[in-house]
This record gives C-alpha cells, sequence and structure tokens, in this order.
C-alpha cells in the first residue's frame, strides 16, 4: 500500500511539473488591447483587407466596412 501512495504521490508531482513546463514555454497571448474606449486593435479599412477580389467592391461594401462594427446600416438602402 505503501508504494501505491509513493507512486501517486510522485505522478502528482510530475503532472504539476509537466504543466508548469507547459505554461513557460506557451506562446505570449497577443496584446489585443487598444486605446481606452475602444474595443480592442481594429483592422484597416477597405478593400485590399478584405477577402474579395477588389473589382467585387462597390460603395454599399465600403461604407459598410467603414461602419464597422456599428450596428447601423450606410443610409443609401
Amino acid at each position: 500500500m505503501k508504494g501505491l501512495l509513493k507512486l501517486a504521490f510522485i505522478g502528482g508531482l510530475s503532472a504539476v511539473a509537466w504543466r508548469a513546463w507547459q505554461d513557460r514555454h506557451a506562446p505570449a497571448p497577443a496584446d489585443d488591447r487598444g486605446p481606452v474606449g475602444s474595443s480592442g486593435i481594429v483592422r484597416d479599412a477597405g478593400p485590399e483587407e478584405q477577402h474579395i477580389d477588389a473589382s467585387d467592391w462597390d460603395m454599399v461594401d465600403e461604407q459598410v466596412d467603414e461602419s464597422f462594427p456599428a450596428s447601423d446600416p450606410p443610409g443609401n438602402y
């Protein structure tokens, strides 16, 4: 019975050591803080920042993109 307790104790210590090693070698989280009152880092607006072709980009797409993250749609509907 003492051998089993020693084994459990060593297993627990090694689990704690493994977790500490993983936490130490994990990449640091990205700093997504922005200025006070903002919602964080904001990407640049425009068709070059999107995953669609610039030829498919029209006036409504540009206005919607510039109004993000506001919930109101552009006023030219």
